[in-house]
């Protein structure tokens, strides 16, 4: 699909210009409240400043949707068989339009309480709300692929905490016995390392998901089935240049939650909780689980900060975010569900 036919295809079709439109306005909202997570500890840790952090992640998220989606494009695949919108391609494209307008919603007001909510599990229920409402029943959820999202979810959050911890107390048994001064500009370099790591492995999860719905779009505007592609180098850089602005736009909010006010960080920590989320992820991309970036970055900086002392964790802004996460599926699931219905009704 090149992008001339793919732009007089949209310019042909209203609802499907609407449909990838609200999709590009998902991934932007995710820039700015799930792509920060990526760079947060590298920003509150001083080895960055944020203007030149922010760069960085949209360099190394275009490259990780890039080289991620050409060793491996299971994860979109995951995402366009997750749910059936039915055969009629005009309240498919209706549906999805709904969906994504939910996700902004959702998102949107996660982020003005600063809390760094999953854009990734708000995809997923969106979607799913909303090929509920249009079948009426759950026959449009497609159960084998769902639960790699359940899966998904046990698995980082398990390896986020647990390899945040081992990572820390390793990094913390090797550096016992040299003078601190000496180990600041190591560890200054080695967690501008994982802030690119994370920002790359953020593009590899995410940049995948949401290209995988504009190809759910154009495949059923045109009335066909769903199947394995190879999403084009032009859609990985729109997706990767959207991303970029979302996380400039709005990413210092998220950064001071994340980064700041969950555990106070020095160097060699956010170095341990950046490779370990990062390796969080490479894991489950492997295995084409569609997983949260935020669920896995979160988890790691709470392991690391129980290498110290449970009390080094904030309690409060832990809670916030569970609860955001807990809620996120059935909130965003019912407003999929609630605007699938309005929207069609309006169109």
């Amino acid at each position: 699909m090149d992008l001339a036919l793919f732009w007089s295809q949209m310019t042909a079709n209203p609802l499907l210009f609407l449909a990838v439109t609200l999709t590009l306005g998902v991934i932007l909202v995710n820039g700015w409240t799930d792509a920060p997570n990526a760079i947060a500890t590298c920003v509150v840790t001083r080895c960055m400043p944020a203007g030149h952090a922010i760069f960085m992640a949209a360099v190394f998220n275009f490259l990780g949707v890039f080289v991620m989606t050409k060793i491996n494009a299971s994860v979109a695949e995951t995402i366009t068989k997750m749910v059936d919108f039915g055969s009629d391609p005009e309240e498919a494209i209706i549906a999805i339009s709904a969906a994504m307008f939910a996700i902004v919603t959702w998102a949107t007001l996660a982020w003005v309480f600063g809390i760094p909510t999953s854009e990734s599990h708000a995809l997923i229920a969106g979607l799913s709300g909303s090929a509920i409402a249009l079948h009426g029943s759950l026959a449009g959820v497609n159960p084998d692929q769902w639960v790699k999202v359940l899966y998904g979810i046990v698995i980082s959050v398990s390896l986020g905490f647990g390899m945040g911890w081992l990572i820390c107390k390793l990094v913390t048994k090797l550096f016992y016995h040299m003078e601190r001064r000496k180990t600041e500009p190591i560890f200054r370099y080695a967690q501008i390392f994982g802030a690119i790591y994370s920002a790359f492995m953020h593009g590899a999860q995410d940049g995948q998901k949401f290209m995988g719905v504009i190809l759910l779009c154009v495949f059923l505007s045109n009335g066909e089935t769903p199947h394995a592609v190879m999403p084009p180098d032009w859609l990985m850089l729109l997706c990767s240049v959207i991303m970029g602005v979302g996380t400039a736009i709005g990413g210092k909010k998220i950064i001071k939650s994340v980064g700041m006010d969950m555990v106070k960080l020095e160097k060699y920590q956010g170095f341990a909780a950046d490779i370990a989320a990062s390796t969080s992820l490479l894991f489950c991309s492997t295995f084409s689980l569609p997983v949260s970036t935020t669920h896995a970055k979160t988890t790691a900086i709470m392991g690391v900060g129980a290498v110290r002392r449970l009390r080094a964790i904030n309690f409060a802004v832990v809670k916030d975010m569970v609860m955001t996460w807990l809620l996120t599926f059935p909130g965003c699931g019912l407003i999929g569900f609630v605007m699938t219905k309005i929207f069609l009704w309006i169109f």
